[in-house]
């Protein structure tokens, strides 16, 4: 068989939620099933670190995908334009995009619908693109594939799709994550904090992610604890709000709130190991992955009591309503005090992270791929 993938999201240096799952998915998948071929769909020059294995042939298609007029031409001509050259058996497509004028099988993954539930976090021609199109795709695909039960349920209740259409396959975690030594703890606080202890901030600064209530839970922490700890912003700061400066510019610890920017890949692992706690207080997730490698790093994670958060971290977090500063500021507060809990979140996070592995979920991602395939 060839199956062709849309590849567009294996950016080096990159890999975001989406981008994640399509490297980890793809890599053993690829790898694994030899016997067929892997039409890669790029729509840029590609690395070559995303050619897994030998039977994948790297395709560039046109235009690059870079806002909703070139998603159209590249979803509705480009990608057409490879079925038909490359005589393609099936699309796959793990970024939840589809060609709606290719009349072949076709497999999507729909992460989650935030932008159904919250349209103010994205922008009008993106946000009217989605809600024209994403609706369509739905209707178009043989079987979607989605990241949580959540979900799941979520996408058959929005799109009314028999949830017998839809297979989860969750995400997983690198399994390189791992908890690091006392001074490497030390070199790494002394590098980001000046040495200070510090809760971490991982991710984009986007108003989904909720830095705004966090800044001002740390503020109402620093005002009522005599605990020293820093609050380190560890992500991308290109989607940061007005509002978000704003809440920061107020902040009366603001010299004691750190923007590190993203984070690179080699380092990443020892600024989670050496955080107090991970707070991942977001306010919409599929997911949320980051919670998954703080556990393996053995650091306490604080995430919210909403969305797919409570499937993810079962009873190893210590859960806060993302919408109140207070409870946010008191999980902080119990984190840094309680040292018994601390170990017990710790502990807990051990077990619940093994539930997890990108094998298991390349495997269920190709059980997916394999219904289309034999047409069950």
């Amino acid at each position: 068989m060839r199956i062709a993938v849309n590849t567009r999201l294996l950016l080096p240096g990159k890999l975001e939620g989406l981008g994640r799952f399509a490297c980890e998915t793809l890599k053993r998948i690829t790898r694994s099933h030899p016997e067929h071929e892997f039409i890669f769909i790029f729509d840029r020059k590609y690395s070559d670190e995303f050619l897994f294995a030998d039977n994948i042939i790297p395709v560039i298609a046109h235009p690059q995908s870079r806002h909703p007029l070139l998603w159209y031409l590249f979803f509705e001509w480009g990608v057409p334009a490879v079925l038909k050259k490359y005589k393609a058996d099936i699309l796959v497509s793990p970024d939840g995009w589809l060609s709606l004028r290719s009349n072949i099988p076709s497999v999507t993954v729909i992460h989650d619908l935030n932008f159904f539930y919250n349209p103010e976090w994205v922008s009008r021609i993106p946000r009217q693109y989605y809600n024209y199109y994403f609706p369509k795709f739905i209707d178009k695909a043989d079987r979607i594939a989605t990241v949580s039960e959540y979900s799941r349920k979520d996408i058959s209740s929005v799109f009314d799709v028999p949830e017998s259409k839809i297979d989860v396959v969750y995400n997983g975690v690198d399994e390189s994550f791992h908890p690091v030594h006392d001074a490497r703890k030390e070199k790494t606080k002394k590098e980001f904090t000046g040495g200070a202890s510090y809760f971490l901030f991982l991710g984009l600064v986007h108003p989904r992610k909720n830095l705004n209530n966090i800044i001002l839970a740390y503020d109402q922490f620093r005002k009522s604890s005599v605990f020293h700890v820093k609050l380190l912003v560890a992500g991308s700061t290109k989607y940061m709000t007005k509002d978000t400066k704003e809440i920061y510019a107020r902040s009366q610890c603001k010299e004691d709130i750190i923007f590190a920017g993203r984070i690179p890949e080699k380092q990443l692992n020892d600024v989670i190991a050496s955080s107090t706690a991970l707070v991942y207080a977001s306010l919409f997730e599929g997911f949320g992955i980051p919670i998954l490698e703080g556990m393996r790093c053995r650091v306490p994670v604080i995430t919210s009591d909403i969305t797919s958060m409570p499937e993810i971290a079962g009873d190893a977090v210590c859960y806060v309503n993302p919408y109140k500063p207070e409870s946010i500021a008191h999980a902080m507060h119990k984190i840094v005090s309680n040292e018994n809990y601390r170990r017990d979140l710790v502990e807990k996070g051990e077990v619940q992270h093994a539930k997890y592995s990108w094998n298991r979920t390349a495997e269920r991602f190709w059980n997916t791929i394999e219904k289309v395939l034999n047409k069950e």
